[in-house]
């Protein structure tokens, strides 16, 4: 994944493209969440519900996607991870707004 990038939010794991995160592994090792579109997401729920959920709230409905990592085979894993890499890797880079110093 090309310009790809490991880091870490609130202390686990992210992987970013564009200086935007694409995909998380949350800290029980358990479960992860990949940004998707919201059309892919619903593929991705209606074909394989023990697998991918939409988070809760705003997030979910902007695409980001639960994955239950003991549900979810090593196959269709890399393709949800690729579309979130390929959904972000095509965006235009994003500026950072200055922040107000107090």
């Amino acid at each position: 994944m090309d310009g790809a990038v490991e880091g870490a939010h609130m202390g686990h794991p992210d992987f970013r493209a564009n200086g935007r995160i694409f995909a998380t592994l949350h800290p029980d090792l358990q479960t992860g969440m990949v940004k998707l579109t919201p059309q892919q997401q619903e593929a991705f729920v209606r074909e394989h519900p023990a697998a991918f959920a939409p988070e809760n709230g705003a997030w979910g409905r902007q695409g980001c996607t639960a994955v239950r990592i003991g549900a979810v085979d090593n196959e269709l894993l890399g393709e949800a991870i690729t579309l979130a890499w390929r959904n972000l890797a095509a965006a235009p880079l994003r500026a950072r707004s200055p922040r107000k110093r107090r």
